[in-house]
């Protein structure tokens, strides 16, 4: 397996596009992106679990009930949640999507992100759909990544080759989130492309599956968004014998999706709003799985803690104390900690207590731009690996005024 160009566009039969349509003011800025696929695709989506749903993500769901698709249709600048008509809308963007595509308005999935509120006017998206649907392309993964961004600095795209049955496949994704992260499946969206033939059944199962390791493990701000979904097509065009039951191409296929899965999950820690350094919080030694996703995805969610890296500052304690809270099952009598980056390693905790270490060091290590935090549990052979960023001056002034 190893990482390739074309995001979405990378697996065969995929083309995308991403264009200003006028839903937000700065014309610069693309706001309406398409993915679509002529072989119809067997589908799967994860969604938030905030009870308050964007109007998209039910009509997605309603969508995607029969397991396949053609397209995905995703406007930034204004998410369509918490408006009368916001099913309306959602739909008529299927609609739309389906006119000029040639296929069935159930044979799209539908997005939204941006603003909580505010009404939605079709009428950008109507005008420009056309324009759009023309604009399809198999390099024209960038362009839609454009379109779903808002808050974000960086573009998050990323693709994958690999072989099953002595097949070449591709899997490729794009994403958008930098604020209001903290997914709960999973604000944030994420849309996955690839060739492999699979079931619908089969293909929920593995995303279901991987949003626990991936996606539900990052954390920005600890705000879990109205609007996160992610959603994968597969078309099939790989040729490979399909996958409808585990096994070694099951496997193979999870863990090229993983590849691509944690890839953006990094991508969106490190641009999480006004965030200067990625932190990965790996727990290690935890009786099982489950232990070490909430003791690592604590630590990343400490304002404290975040507030620490930012400052370069050991405060190792503000860690044994989320992990305190946690709600994790752990003898802190076992517990170490130390912080890892480019730079190297200090150890700063064992066995619960503080030992010596050169602040020097841990100032140099706590500098860089990736940041690991290293905690072993010493309670078993489980572990799990949380992401998140800094929290810095910059978040508040973003988030003061985000409407306005």
């Amino acid at each position: 397996m190893k990482y390739i160009k074309g995001g979405v566009c990378a697996a065969k039969g995929f083309e995308a596009a991403g264009i200003h349509c006028g839903i937000r003011k700065n014309k610069t800025k693309r706001d309406l992106a398409l993915i679509y696929t002529k072989k119809r695709a067997a589908a799967a989506s994860v969604y938030t679990q905030n009870l308050v749903k964007g109007a998209p993500i039910l009509v997605t769901q309603k969508n995607l009930a029969d397991g396949y698709a053609n397209a995905i249709i995703c406007n930034s600048g204004n998410a369509n949640t918490c408006n009368a008509n916001g099913i309306e809308i959602a739909e008529e963007m299927c609609a739309l999507t389906a006119e000029s595509l040639e296929i069935s308005p159930s044979d799209v999935i539908v997005a939204s992100t941006g603003v909580i509120g505010q009404p939605l006017s079709i009428e950008p998206i109507k005008n420009s759909m056309k324009r759009l649907a023309d604009a399809l392309s198999a390099d024209g993964s960038v362009s839609a990544a454009e379109a779903i961004i808002t808050t974000d600095l960086a573009l998050k795209e990323v693709a994958v080759s690999f072989t099953l049955n002595g097949l070449m496949c591709k899997i490729g994704g794009i994403a958008k989130g930098s604020g209001m992260i903290h997914p709960n499946m999973a604000t944030m969206l994420a849309f996955i492309t690839t060739d492999v033939a699979i079931t619908p059944l089969m293909l929920q199962k593995a995303l279901s599956a991987d949003v626990q390791d991936s996606f539900n493990m990052i954390s920005v701000d600890g705000d879990t968004s109205t609007n996160d979904m992610v959603s994968i097509l597969a078309n099939g065009e790989a040729g490979n014998p399909v996958i409808n039951s585990e096994g070694e191409a099951y496997d193979i296929f999870c863990k090229a999706l993983s590849m691509v899965t944690r890839f953006l999950c990094r991508a969106i820690a490190k641009d999480g709003e006004g965030a200067t350094k990625l932190i990965e919080c790996s727990v290690t030694g935890a009786k099982d799985k489950n232990t070490a996703r909430i003791a690592a995805k604590s630590v990343v969610c400490s304002s404290l803690v975040k507030a620490a890296m930012f400052g370069a500052d050991a405060n190792w304690g503000r860690i044994l104390c989320a992990l305190g809270y946690s709600g994790a099952e752990l003898d802190v009598t076992k517990i170490a900690v130390a912080f890892s980056s480019d730079p190297g390693t200090v150890d700063v905790c064992k066995n619960g207590t503080g030992i010596p270490f050169s602040e020097e060091n841990a100032k140099n290590v706590l500098s860089a731009d990736e940041i690991k935090i290293l905690i072993t549990l010493g309670d078993g052979d489980a572990s799990a690996v949380a992401y998140g960023c800094d929290l810095t001056y910059d978040y508040v002034k973003i988030n003061g005024d985000y409407r306005t």
